[in-house]
This record gives C-alpha cells, sequence and structure tokens, in this order.
C-alpha cells in the first residue's frame, strides 16, 4: 500500500508542502521513531488521544555485539518500517488518506538510523499533501509522562525533567512548552550507556540496564562502596566514565567471579549511579525551587531509581507510562501534534542532526481544548 502511494507521487510534480488548517484544533498525527535501535510508528488522534502503536526492537539484533551497531540499526529500520505502518494503520481502521500530518524524529541520535525515519516521514508527508513535522528526541522524552491515563499523573508546568537513556544524562528546566533550559548533563558516558558497559563487563546480556538491575537485587549492598561521581562539587554536571574504570578494577581485583561477586559489584554500581543521579535532582530541585520533577527516557524505567526518588526527594516525581519510557512512536507522534497543531510545520527537506541541543527549540502555544488522555481511544472496528 505505501510502496504504491509512494511510487505514484514520485511521478508527481515537484510542489511546496501544505500548510495544512486544522479545524476546531484537533488532528490525526502518524509519529515515527528511528533514532537508535527500537523502530516505532503510532497514530495520536488530538481528539481521541493515541488509537494504536506498534514497536519493534532490535535488542536481539545488537546482543551479541553488547551494544548497538549503527549500520545493522539502519537497516533493521529499512526493513521494518513500511509493515509497521501498514499495520498500526490496519489496527486503528485508519488509511493513509485519514492521516493529516506526520511527525518523525530528526535527532539526536545515530545518523543512519534519523536518515531512514526523516526520509521516509518526509515522503510520505509530500505524497499525502500534508505538513510534516521534524520532531526533537528529547523533547518528546519529556513530554512522555503528559500521555499518563490519569490527570494527576501528568505535571503541571513549569517542571524541571531528569532525562536519563542510553545516550544522554541531562537536567532540564521545562518553562514551558519549546522553552527549555539545560542545567547539567553527563560530561562522558550517559547514564544508560554505563549500565551496558557495566553489564558487558560483567558478562551479562544487553541492554544493560535491566540486566544489573535484575542482579543487584542478590547484591549485598554493604560490601562494595563505589564513587559518586561529581558529587563532590557545586554543579549539576555528571560524569560517569570513572564509575566504569572503577568498575573493571573491581571486577580485576576479584577474579575470578563467583555469581555473588557479580551480584554485589551489580548492586554496588546500580547504586552508585542512583546516588548520583538523585544528588543532582536535589541540588536542582533546591536551587529553582520548583516541586514536580519528571523522570523520563529508558533508564527511568529502573525500580531503584523510582524508590529512592519519590522517597527521599521533597518533590512530587512523574514518569511516562512503562510502555513509554523506553524510545516509541507514541511520543514522536504526541510531541509532533501539539507543535503541528500549534501552526507548526518543517520546510520541504530532509535534515538529520545527531547533535542538537534541546535549548534551540522555540516556545509554541498549546489548545486549550486538546486531549490528551490515553484512554480517550475511540472504540476500533
Amino acid at each position: 500500500m505505501l510502496y504504491a502511494r509512494l511510487r505514484m507521487s514520485g511521478a508527481a510534480t515537484l510542489r511546496a508542502p501544505k500548510q495544512k488548517i486544522v479545524d476546531n484544533g484537533y488532528m490525526l498525527v502518524l509519529g515515527i521513531e528511528t533514532s537508535c535501535d527500537e523502530t516505532g510508528v503510532a497514530l495520536y488522534d488530538t481528539d481521541l488521544g493515541l488509537l494504536g502503536q506498534v514497536l519493534h526492537s532490535q535488542i536481539e539484533l545488537h546482543a551479541d555485539y553488547g551494544g548497538v551497531v549503527p549500520e545493522l540499526a539502519s537497516r533493521d529500520h529499512i526493513r521494518k518500517i513500511v509493515p509497521l505502518t501498514d499495520r498500526v494503520l490496519d489496527e486503528a481502521g485508519k488509511t493513509l488518506d485519514d492521516i493529516e500530518g506526520v511527525a518523525f524524529t530528526s535527532g539526536p541520535g545515530l545518523m543512519g538510523a534519523l536518515l531512514v525515519g526523516a526520509s521516509f516521514g518526509r515522503a510520505l508527508a509530500w505524497s499525502l499533501d500534508v505538513p510534516a513535522l521534524e520532531v526533537h528526541h528529547m523533547e518528546a522524552h519529556l513530554l512522555a509522562p503528559l500521555l499518563a491515563s490519569q490527570l494527576d499523573q501528568r505535571p503541571s508546568l513549569p517542571f524541571l525533567a531528569l532525562l536519563v537513556s542510553g545516550g544522554h544524562s541531562q537536567i532540564v528546566h521545562v518553562h514551558d512548552y519549546g522553552h527549555y533550559k539545560l542545567l547539567g548533563e553527563s560530561v562522558d558516558d550517559a547514564a544508560g550507556e554505563a549500565f551496558d558497559k557495566a553489564a558487558k563487563m560483567l558478562a551479562l546480556g544487553y541492554p544493560g540496564g535491566p540486566e544489573i538491575a535484575r542482579l543487584a537485587k542478590d547484591g549485598d549492598p554493604q560490601r562494595f562502596t563505589f564513587p559518586r561521581p561529581m558529587t563532590d562539587r557545586p554543579g549539576l554536571n555528571m560524569s560517569f566514565s570513572g564509575l566504569k574504570t572503577f568498575t573493571l578494577n573491581t571486577i580485576a581485583d576479584h577474579q575470578p567471579l563467583t555469581d555473588q561477586d557479580k551480584a554485589d559489584i551489580a548492586c554496588a554500581f546500580q547504586q552508585a549511579v542512583v546516588e548520583t543521579l538523585y544528588i543532582k535532582c536535589r541540588r536542582a530541585l533546591q536551587a529553582t525551587g520548583i516541586d514536580d520533577l519528571v523522570i523520563a527516557g529508558g533508564v527511568s524505567a529502573n525500580s531503584a531509581l523510582r524508590a529512592k526518588l519519590e522517597t527521599d526527594l521533597d518533590a512530587t516525581v512523574y514518569y511516562a507510562p512503562l510502555e513509554l519510557c523506553t524510545d516509541n512512536g507514541a511520543m514522536i507522534a504526541y510531541a509532533g501534534a501539539l507543535r503541528l497543531v500549534a501552526g507548526d510545520s518543517s520546510i520541504l527537506r530532509i535534515q538529520t542532526r545527531p547533535r542538537w541541543p534541546l535549548e534551540e527549540l522555540v516556545r509554541f502555544e498549546t489548545k486549550p481544548d486538546a486531549r490528551v488522555d490515553l484512554r480517550t481511544t475511540r472504540q476500533l472496528t
């Protein structure tokens, strides 16, 4: 279906992208996520909520390497993106002609992976004569908690956001939609990347975060004390490279490792990461006087991190729904829908940005009557 549509549009005369006027502020948006090792496609209706999403994970593809291989990731996105788009449309009872806007991740992320989603999304929007929007991956993550099913599970603006994933560790002051101030970030490895590398040192599976968390439950929290990097100095920047080195040295000092040794090291490593993030968040909350903290990104699913922040911080902590913590098309569709309804759109080009500062984004106004309730999806036939 999609192949035929794109072939037909390719023969048409080149035209400028349509600036669609959205009646009543409502529109159906297709969201596409291909920034790293998940292919996600979703449909978001600004009136009815999330109509459906599908997600393909590349974990098995990269497991033997202990991390993401960019070229393999790109090729797999190419194989999956069209079937997944067909599937989400079919499951939602929609057709291509129902789509009123296309949102796709334009950065940050892996260049090749980003190009797959951006090329597909831009071409599809052009063939349908609907607006397209380049979405910032991290903006989508920090807005994902607004997709929570209950109103009391959604933060109110302004709030602080801790974005923790395989590629990013950032503390952001969210003043308003599109108005973000970076307060601190990792100066080297991201927290998720550190989890992956520590797991590889311990000969665990990929991705490393869930493996470390699983093993840490059987560890002795008193046996090892790992450093809390950059917590002995002012500021909100973070570092996890030295923690990796400390982990490697600890492993070398206790060869051959027993199963209990591995559990104890995993426990100490997780404690160090969690405590470091907690200290930085506490400082940020105190410095800004804000009471709401959003945790987003794949590492936000870590139960030890959640328990520490919820218990010890003098703040209300919010998360995206568990199924939306990792990369997914739903958050891209939602973030894109907010901007498209506000009148934003991207010009006719394919542009990806592996590095894209969050502060470069432009503030936008939201429609006060737009509904975002995840449970207001219409009955699918």
